[in-house]
């Protein structure tokens, strides 16, 4: 096996190993200890290979190599929350050599492209190459969760202008859907206790659960109108379960919470949020349509509140999304909103990055515009570059999610040559 893959196959392995996901901060450590130490084990790796790195704060690190003017590459080391349905641990960066494949949380988003473009960066400098741009690898340790290691960044750095993220699709990414998480907050209807569902906002809820009195004929109808979901009741409690997936594309998930507020008799929410009652569904433009996904649910004395992921076209903006909420008078607060991308698809950052995927793939294509979000959004002109391909496995945000030997190796041929054309 080629050295610079197996070197960069265990060090995937090593960084999966340490759960990332976001918990409370402790001293030092604004998004937990896990995410620290995953910083931590990072930037080390970088400094064994002779890079000048900064750690600022445990909320980001970089690593840098050359001089001159900034070319930035943005990824992050934090993870969504495992979830459920894994056969496989989590957190094991297990290596399976007979499917050739490295499974765990992270192993696509983002930690197995982050190590992948620091051993490209390895193999530069090893080969004695002198980039004419100083290349500043950028590591977030809570793109997940709200950004604010990018805002952090930039109020103790500069950010590069220019640049790409590892963190999405290939061949090159030119154009971004708006992006607005809201929670809404509905009256509490009678005759439950509780209701629970949901890790994130932006993943698809895949177990929701219900404190209420058994009703057998509600539970029997359940089960006849949503056969895709596994729904059960035991112990004074309703189970649903679904599949989870990335919020940017919730139709490939099963959402949970859609049974459970069917169980509870909560017609007027689920025309809303799962009818298109807020009338959105016709904003589209060549980015895409509006997808819209209720992806946290919770109750308290208050009501039932619901937090949705809504991915808005490009051309589009807050205000028009704002406006058709407004007009049925539902309570709602903004938590996390970023504006859309969109970039001009023959700029020579985009043509360098299409070319070079299609050279080293022979594919002929296009770029392309996605509803997820990424840090490309955080430069001046920025595009997010792979690794995930047209035909593939969508595991991202997923249970067993993985990424395959083809792929690292695929990645560290593509973006070696694109870091060696844009900043020669």
């Amino acid at each position: 096996m080629d050295n610079l893959f197996e070197q960069t196959l265990l060090s995937i392995s090593e960084m999966i190993k340490i759960n990332s996901e976001q918990t409370q901060p402790e001293k030092g450590m604004p998004f937990g200890r896990g995410a620290a130490e995953c910083l931590e084990k990072f930037l080390s790796l970088a400094s064994s290979f002779g890079f000048q790195t900064v750690n600022y704060d445990n909320y980001a690190g970089e690593v840098i190599f050359g001089e001159g003017e900034d070319f930035g590459v943005l990824a992050h080391l934090d993870v969504v929350p495992a979830g459920n349905g894994w056969t496989r641990e989590p957190f094991g960066g297990e290596i399976d050599y007979n499917e050739k494949r490295v499974y765990g949380r992270g192993a696509m988003d983002d930690k197995g492209p982050a190590v992948i473009l620091l051993y490209c960066l390895k193999s530069l400098k090893d080969e004695g190459f002198k980039p004419k741009k100083r290349i500043r690898l950028i590591v977030g340790c809570n793109e997940e969760s709200g950004w604010q290691c990018i805002d952090y960044f930039k109020a103790h750095s500069t950010m590069p202008e220019t640049g790409f993220s590892p963190d999405a699709d290939f061949p090159v990414i030119y154009a971004e859907k708006g992006i607005l998480q809201i929670n809404f907050t509905f009256p509490r209807p009678v005759g439950f206790k509780e209701i629970k569902g949901g890790e994130r906002g932006n993943m698809v809820c895949d177990l929701c659960e219900v404190t209420a009195d058994e009703n057998t004929g509600k539970l029997n109808g359940l089960t006849r109108a949503y056969p895709d979901r596994e729904i059960s009741y035991a112990n004074g409690k309703l189970t649903v379960k679904g599949k989870s997936a990335h919020g940017s594309t919730p139709e490939a998930g099963i959402n949970a919470i859609l049974p459970a507020l069917d169980y509870i008799g909560c017609e007027r929410e689920i025309n809303l949020l799962f009818k298109d009652g807020f009338k959105l569904s016709h904003l589209e433009d060549e980015t895409g349509r509006l997808t819209f996904s209720p992806n946290v649910i919770s109750s308290d004395s208050h009501g039932v509140h619901v937090t949705c992921d809504i991915r808005f076209p490009a051309t589009y903006s807050r205000a028009d999304v704002l406006g058709a909420i407004e007009k049925t008078g539902v309570k709602y607060e903004i938590t996390h909103y970023q504006a859309p991308l969109y970039n001009d698809k023959d700029c020579p950052l985009i043509k360098t990055l299409s070319d070079t995927y299609c050279e080293v793939t022979g594919k002929k294509m296009k770029p392309i515009a996605i509803g997820g979000g990424t840090y490309a959004r955080a430069l001046k002109c920025g595009v997010a570059f792979g690794p995930e391909e047209e035909g593939e496995e969508n595991v991202i945000h997923q249970p067993d999610e993985y990424i395959t030997f083809e792929k690292i190796e695929k990645c560290l041929k593509i973006y070696k040559l694109a870091l060696t054309r844009l900043t020669k």
